[in-house]
């Protein structure tokens, strides 16, 4: 990819947008969306692209080019509309991610974007800047994984380098009966494949950074994450580990912001092993689900800190001002939420939680598709899983 330089980078540390300006976003979900209110509670305009009609971001935002992210001509017409443009999802066409860094500004650039959307480039970069990632192996053959599947042992997850969230795109290989279906399985992808060694993890942790142009940095505080079925379920923050163990990821964070030249936010997830080594397991280079506690338990929300990184205002304060639960809302759990929300205060009221509701205005509640959050404001996360429990949109959370 080329990029148009500033000084030889894509952006210009003495350039500032001030609240005003237009902010272009490439993807109209729901990231957009939560960007786009921040954005517009400072001042800002909004113009976004995505080819969905009524995008949950384009339900915000001054204008909504309805239009494929391969379209060339839509994003020339973003191009013009935007003072300043940054994406909400990685996975952004290379041709045009090219036209817009000659048309438009686009001070987080392409490199970090070709970094992070292939994971062996992404887990060299980390290495690079100086951090741990679990053991990995670039596999081209059936006899490469059988190779490397010996020497890490079973289990160990077998990935595509490239495509693939919310565990597609993976293979948990168990046993070495798996391993030419698991390769034969995941090369159709016509990508390069990545072995990794299975980290037995006590916690996993993730840390959101933000580096502006003028070079500030800074890290909001880790959250401790847990998964059901690959799928984020809910956020803990603060995360139930020790003070160095949270010290040591958010300089992990800093050190992968600096490193890799990040502008905007990078999301930073880690594993935790039961004798305290923290790996990293992947980067986003965007806002990020983990983060969207920040919204209303931090001075400054991630949404906030990524509109002041982009146009080059001096970053918010990211301190903690209240424990909180984040816990996702997908599509099954839409219905059963809204009914306990509607019950008076006496029927539903857990003490000690204070439930913030967010819906992120998609059309359809499919199964296992994220439709909202809520952050339970609690000094006590044992508070926010009886909230959870007795609101029933989930048939089972037990903690």
């Amino acid at each position: 990819m080329t990029e148009r330089t500033v000084r030889g980078k894509p952006y210009d540390p003495d350039k500032v947008l001030a609240p005003g300006a237009t902010i272009g976003v490439l993807g109209g979900g729901q990231l957009g969306r939560m960007l786009a209110l921040a954005g517009r509670a400072m001042g800002y305009r909004f113009a976004t692209l995505d080819p969905t009609p009524d995008a949950p971001c384009g339900q915000v935002a001054d204008k909504q080019i309805v239009a494929g992210y391969d379209d060339i001509e839509a994003a020339r017409k973003l191009a013009e509309l935007s003072d300043v443009i940054t994406y909400e999802f990685e996975n952004v066409d290379a041709s045009v991610t090219e036209l817009l860094m000659n048309e438009s500004y686009v001070p987080q650039g392409s490199r970090l974007l070709y970094t992070t959307q292939h994971r062996l480039r992404e887990k060299r970069a980390i290495e690079a800047a100086g951090v741990k990632v679990a053991p990995y192996a670039e596999i081209g053959s059936v006899e490469q994984l059988r190779e490397a599947v010996g020497r890490f042992g079973t289990p160990c997850v077998l990935k595509t380098a490239t495509g693939g969230y919310d565990g597609k795109g993976q293979w948990v290989i168990r046993s070495a009966e798996e391993i030419e279906e698991a390769y034969a399985t995941l090369s159709r992808a016509k990508t390069e494949l990545v072995l990794e060694q299975f980290i037995r993890f006590a916690k996993e942790i993730s840390v959101i950074a933000a580096r502006s142009p003028r070079g500030e940095v800074r890290a909001f505080p880790a959250a401790e994450n847990e998964h059901v079925n690959n799928i984020l379920h809910v956020s803990i923050v603060p995360a139930r580990v020790p003070a160095d163990v949270l010290e040591r990821a958010e300089r992990m964070a800093v050190q992968i912001a600096e490193g890799l030249d990040v502008i905007g936010l990078i999301a930073v997830e880690m594993f935790l092993t039961e004798d305290g080594e923290l790996f990293v397991n992947e980067l986003a280079p965007r806002p990020h689900n983990s983060g969207h506690y920040t919204m209303e338990a931090c001075r400054t929300s991630q949404f906030e800190q990524h509109v002041r990184a982009i146009c080059n205002l001096p970053l918010g304060d990211p301190a903690l001002m209240q424990p909180v639960v984040m816990a996702n809302v997908l599509g099954e759990h839409v219905e059963p939420l809204l009914a306990w929300i509607a019950k008076p205060e006496s029927e539903r009221e857990v003490a000690g939680v204070t439930a913030k509701l967010h819906l992120y205005g998609k059309q359809e509640a499919k199964q296992g598709r994220k439709m909202g959050h809520v952050n339970l404001l609690t000094a006590s996360p044992e508070a926010a899983f009886r909230w959870i429990e007795a609101s029933n949109i989930w048939e089972s959370n037990k903690k």
